[in-house]
Formats: C-alpha cells, sequence, structure tokens
C-alpha cells in the first residue's frame, strides 16, 4: 500500500513539476560541462535574447489554448521591425511605435476574421499571412536595410538597450506582459473562455460564449505581442533587415508547447510558457558554449516541437502514466 502511494507521489511529482526539474537538470548539466555557463553575465544574455520569443509566446500561448495556431507571427515581427526602425527618423520614435502596434491589431483582426468568423483553418490562413507579411516587408523596403540615423540620441534604443537596477527592460517587459496575461488568462471570465472553446467549442457555443469573438481576439492578441516583439528587437538592434524575425514562429511555438500548452487546445499555462521559452534560450547558449554551431538548435527546436507533440498525444489519451 505504501509503495503504491510513493508512486502515485512520484507521478503526481513528475505531472506537475517535471518541467521545473527538466529545467534545473539542464542548467546543472550545462554548468558541469562549461565554467562559463553559469555566470551572471552570460545569465542576463540568455534573459535578453529569450525576452524578444518570450513576448510572441505570450500571445501564442492564448491561440494555441483556443485550438488554435498562428505561424504569421515571425513575418509580422520582421514587418513591424522594419517599418518602426524606418519611419524612426521620419516621424519620431513614439508615433512609429503607435504604427508599429497597429500593424500588429490589422494583421491580428484579419486573422481573427478570417478564423474567427469565416471558420476558415488557421494553418493555411497564418500560413498565407506568413509569405504575405514578408512579401510586404520586402515591397515595403524595396529589399534595402533599415537604419537609425543616430541611435545614441534616441529614447527608443531604452526599449531594448537599456538597464533598470540592472535588469535588461526587454526582460522587465516580458516578465510585466507575461505576469499581466497570466493573470488575466487564469482569474477572469474571459481567460475561462479561452480555455472552453480550446477543450470543446461546441459546447462553449451551447453554454453562449461567443466563441467567434473569442478567436478574434486571441488572433489580435497574438499580433499585438508580436508587434510588441518587433519594436524591442528593433530598438536592440536600431537597424532591421527584412529577415529579422524569420523562423521565430517555429522557436516560439517549440517554447509554448514545451511549456505544457496543448496543441489540441484547451491546456496551457502563462508561466510555464516562461519556463519553456528560458529552456530553449538556456539549450541554445549551452551548445554554443560546448561548441556546436548555430544551426544545431534548429535540430533541436525540431526535437523538442516532435516530443512535445508525441507526450500532449500520450496524455491525452491517458496512456503516459500507465505504469505497471
Amino acid at each position: 500500500m505504501l509503495k503504491k502511494l510513493n508512486k502515485e507521489r512520484i507521478k503526481y511529482m513528475i505531472m506537475q513539476q517535471g518541467l521545473i526539474l527538466a529545467f534545473i537538470i539542464l542548467i546543472v548539466f550545462i554548468s558541469f560541462s562549461t565554467d562559463r555557463f553559469f555566470t551572471t553575465d552570460n545569465i542576463i544574455l540568455i534573459f535578453r535574447q529569450v525576452a524578444i520569443i518570450g513576448i510572441i509566446a505570450i500571445g501564442m500561448t492564448y491561440v494555441l489554448i483556443s485550438g488554435n495556431i498562428d505561424l504569421s507571427v515571425g513575418s509580422l515581427v520582421s514587418l513591424t521591425a522594419v517599418v518602426v526602425v524606418d519611419l524612426h527618423d521620419k516621424i519620431g520614435p513614439g508615433p512609429a511605435i503607435i504604427v508599429g502596434l497597429l500593424i500588429g491589431v490589422a494583421v491580428g483582426a484579419l486573422n481573427g476574421v478570417f478564423v474567427g468568423f469565416l471558420k476558415m483553418n488557421p494553418l493555411i490562413v497564418t500560413l498565407g499571412g506568413l509569405t504575405a507579411l514578408q512579401g510586404l516587408t520586402l515591397i515595403y523596403t524595396g529589399g534595402t536595410y533599415s537604419v537609425v540615423a543616430d541611435p545614441d540620441s534616441t529614447w527608443y534604443a531604452f526599449l531594448g538597450r537599456g538597464f533598470v537596477f540592472g535588469i535588461p527592460v526587454p526582460v522587465i517587459i516580458f516578465l510585466g506582459l507575461a505576469l499581466l496575461f497570466g493573470i488575466l488568462l487564469t482569474r477572469t471570465v474571459y481567460g475561462r473562455y479561452v480555455f472552453a472553446i480550446g477543450g470543446n467549442w461546441k459546447s462553449s457555443r451551447f453554454t453562449g460564449i461567443r466563441d467567434n469573438l473569442i478567436v478574434f481576439s486571441v488572433f489580435v492578441l497574438c499580433s499585438v505581442m508580436a508587434s510588441t516583439a518587433g519594436i524591442v528587437l528593433g530598438s536592440r538592434l536600431m537597424a532591421a533587415q527584412n529577415y529579422v524575425g524569420m523562423g521565430y514562429e517555429l522557436r516560439v511555438i517549440a517554447a509554448v508547447v514545451l511549456g505544457g500548452t496543448s496543441l489540441m487546445g484547451g491546456a496551457g499555462s502563462i508561466p510555464k510558457t516562461v519556463i519553456g521559452a528560458l529552456i530553449l534560450g538556456f539549450i541554445a547558449n549551452g551548445l554554443i558554449m560546448l561548441g556546436y554551431p548555430y544551426y544545431v538548435q534548429w535540430v533541436v527546436t525540431w526535437v523538442i516541437i516532435i516530443g512535445a507533440v508525441w507526450l500532449d498525444v500520450l496524455s491525452k489519451k491517458k496512456m503516459m502514466w500507465s505504469w505497471p
């Protein structure tokens, strides 16, 4: 009886805290592999690098919980960064940032209408958005880079390069947004509606939930988060290449599913998304520290996505914890 009870406790601990345990094991392993890894400067660097992915991942968490997906976020980061950097010297940083956020609202609203109201497949809609937004970026720039003429004289640089009490501003923005939207997801009626339509949208409709409006809102939120990330990224670089956001969508999805959000909808958590993003950041940094080429990260990302989806499918079928 005692043995069975202990086994049940182990199962519960792994189910509830498995991600945190994996995170700790990862840090310990890489720390023993190289003495340059677990230093204050390197940890701050990792958090700065993770902040951009993490901001987008907050919005993606909402979209995946609702049972949808958004593949256009990487191209939207590129478009927003290019537009804001280009307009910086023409109309000023404040108005340029507003334009960047409005681009996010417009793209999210378009995706939301197609998926929420017209009931089109979100994979197809946002895959089309990925190519269309990248095309718009190239049309806007004419294939040239956008650069801020005098990066040292503008307050815009503070968003991507500044520090507050030794903490990078992008990290503060990331964690602040994570706290805000984590509370919104777990402590409000709106958050319960997002979970409800992701778990079973047909049943949620019978309860009076306007699923089309909820889907519309999560796509707008996701796109605004992507545009925010593009604004911060442009501030950090003080320039923007046409493909600066290329591939971000896969890294964001990997971070979110690694954090336990189900690709089938109905389950997810902002705090665990934060941990998932940090794990990806520590893996990428650790691989570089260990001497592996940068492109190895793409293989690792693929393995993470496949593994997370496989575990999600098993857990949905209640096979994962059927120990003898």
